[in-house]
């Protein structure tokens, strides 16, 4: 019987698995990691919304999901990523900053981000470092609500302001 045959080599029948040689084990091994690499990677995507305007945004990508932001506000034209960078070095958890610049001119918007993987690190910064000078300016430090915009986020929000009788 063929069925029973091909149950027997693959291990199956319902009796005693069937004894597979070593170089075949590894031959279905390669077989079963080819099949797993073929299936496309699914891209993550952020869709985020503000002013009733809804976007995709991929440079949320970049940024760690479970890290503590701050909002650098009111930087200066001359401030670029080194210098909000050793303005908050001296905190062991600093992952990233980062200046954001306008896509035509290159010249800042006046504010960026730092990413602390640790609260207290970030709870200390926002203490230590807010009113200090970053380039000419001092900065305006505030908590991040990156998260806020998301949007799912926002649909969850607006769901429970409604169960609760309030304007959206």
């Amino acid at each position: 019987d063929v069925s029973s045959g091909i149950n027997a080599e693959y291990g199956g029948g319902g009796g005693a698995p069937a004894h597979i040689s070593g170089n075949d084990a590894i031959a279905q091994a390669e077989a079963a990691n080819k099949i797993k690499e073929k299936k496309p990677k699914k891209s993550k995507k952020i869709v985020r919304t503000a002013a009733g305007e809804v976007w995709e945004d991929n440079s949320l990508l970049e940024w760690d999901d479970n890290d503590f932001r701050i909002f650098v506000g009111d930087i200066g034209n001359e401030c670029n990523d080194e210098m909000l960078y050793r303005a908050f070095s001296k905190y062991p958890s600093l992952v990233k900053v980062k200046v954001i610049r306008d896509k035509r001119s290159n010249k800042t918007k006046g504010y960026g981000f730092a990413s602390f993987k640790d609260s207290g690190d970030y709870i200390k910064a926002m203490r230590e470092v807010n009113g200090k000078y970053i380039g000419n300016r001092p900065c305006k430090l505030r908590k991040s609500t990156w998260k806020d915009r998301q949007l799912s986020v926002v649909k969850k929000k607006n769901n429970e302001k409604q169960k609760l009788g309030l304007k959206i």
